[in-house]
C-alpha cells in the first residue's frame, strides 16, 4: 500500500506540469484579435467620406446674421430669395414672401444655412442658401434713374409729388387718393374706385403686380398722396392715367417693414 501512495504521488506530480501547461493553450488567440480591431464596419451607403467632409468645410463660420444691399431678387414656393452684397461678398437668403426691391438694404438674424439646396419651385441649385424670418429693412441708398426698368420693377418718369391734380373717377364708390386715406377706417373691406396716374409698378411680387397710383391730391409729407393696389393681372404701363376697383384695406401688415395704411386689393383697371 505505501509502494502504491509512492507511485501516485510521482504521477500526480507529473501531471501537474502538463495541466498547467493545458490552461495555459487558450491564451495564445490573444495575439490573433489585432485584425479583428483593425477592421472597421463599412459606412452606409451613401454617407459622406472624409474627403466629402473636407469639402463641406467652407461653409463653416458662414454669418447667420447677414446683411448687405439686394443685387438680385425672386420669388417661388411661399419664399423670396435675395442675393445680398457686401463688402464685394455675396450671400443668397431666403425668407417668407415680401415685397423686395432691388438696391433695398436688409439684415437678419439667427439664420439656418443649407448648403446644396435644391429649389423646386425656381428649379435651381444654390450651393449655399441661408433660410431666415423676415428682415430689417434700410431705405435705398441710390434712386434708380427715371423711367428705367430694375429687375421687374418700372419708376416713374416724374418724381413723386409732381402729378398734376385730376379729377376722381365718376360713378358710385369713387374717391380720390386722399380721401381714401382718410375714409380709410369706414372703407375697410369695401369696393372702391379711384382715378390716378401710375407713377410705379412693381411685377410679380407675391404673384401679383404693385401698382402705384398718385392724382394729385394729398402729400408726400402726410404719407397719403401715393395709393398701392395689387392685381394679379393688370400691370399698366407707368405714366398711364387709369381708373382702378378693388376691396380696400387699411393698416396692412406684410412684415419685414412693409406696412400699408391704406392698400387696395385685387384691384382691376376699368375700361
Amino acid at each position: 500500500m505505501k509502494r502504491y501512495s509512492t507511485i501516485m504521488s510521482v504521477l500526480l506530480t507529473l501531471a501537474l506540469p502538463v495541466a498547467a501547461s493545458c490552461a495555459e493553450v487558450p491564451k495564445a488567440p490573444e495575439k490573433a484579435d489585432a485584425p479583428v480591431e483593425a477592421k472597421k464596419e463599412a459606412a452606409p451607403k451613401g454617407a459622406p467620406s472624409k474627403k466629402a467632409d473636407a469639402g463641406t468645410t467652407t461653409t463653416k463660420g458662414a454669418d447667420l446674421s447677414p446683411s448687405g444691399k439686394v443685387v438680385e431678387t425672386m420669388d417661388g414656393g411661399g419664399y423670396t430669395y435675395a442675393n445680398l452684397e457686401k463688402d464685394g461678398k455675396k450671400t443668397w437668403v431666403a425668407f417668407p414672401t415680401l415685397e423686395t426691391r432691388v438696391g433695398e438694404t436688409l439684415s437678419f438674424s439667427n439664420c439656418m444655412e443649407m448648403p446644396g439646396f435644391q429649389s423646386k419651385a425656381l428649379k435651381r441649385k444654390f450651393d449655399t442658401i441661408l433660410f431666415c424670418g423676415s428682415p430689417q429693412i434700410k431705405p435705398k441708398t441710390a434712386i434708380a434713374t427715371a423711367g428705367k426698368k430694375q429687375n421687374g420693377s418700372k419708376a416713374a418718369a416724374k418724381p413723386a409729388g409732381q402729378v398734376k391734380k385730376m379729377d376722381k373717377a365718376s360713378g358710385a364708390n369713387a374717391y380720390t387718393v386722399e380721401e381714401i386715406f382718410a375714409k380709410r377706417a369706414a372703407l375697410n373691406g369695401k369696393h372702391v374706385v379711384v382715378k390716378g396716374q401710375v407713377v410705379k409698378v412693381s411685377s410679380g411680387i407675391m404673384g401679383k403686380n404693385w401698382i402705384h397710383l398718385q392724382d394729385g391730391s394729398g402729400s408726400e409729407k402726410q404719407k397719403n398722396n401715393d395709393l398701392v393696389v395689387t392685381s394679379a393681372n393688370e400691370e399698366p404701363e407707368v405714366g398711364a392715367v387709369v381708373t382702378m376697383s378693388g376691396t380696400l384695406a387699411k393698416d396692412k401688415d406684410f412684415g419685414g417693414g412693409y406696412k400699408y395704411n391704406a392698400i387696395i386689393e385685387k384691384g382691376s383697371v376699368k375700361k
